[in-house]
């Protein structure tokens, strides 16, 4: 078996488990959910910040800001 075939076996293996959970389940199932992708989204851009992918971001963001082309929210 692939890997691209295990992997979606997997994955169907687990949206079948979803759906089956009963509603108090699945509300604790989402609120698990969205605390571990935030807590995956926020290591990934620690990451990134670490490994300077943002600096031309923020670099942009400063000129942009001592040319006055920004405003204050």
């Amino acid at each position: 078996m692939g890997a691209l075939r295990k992997a979606m076996t997997k994955l169907e293996s687990l949206e079948r488990e979803v759906a089956s959970l009963k509603p108090e389940e699945l509300a604790a199932f989402r609120a698990w959910f969205v605390e571990y992708d935030w807590q995956a989204w926020d290591r990934q851009l620690e990451q990134d910040v670490a490994d300077g992918r943002l600096d031309e971001l923020a670099n942009e963001a400063l000129a942009e800001d001592a040319r006055g082309e920004t405003k204050e929210l």
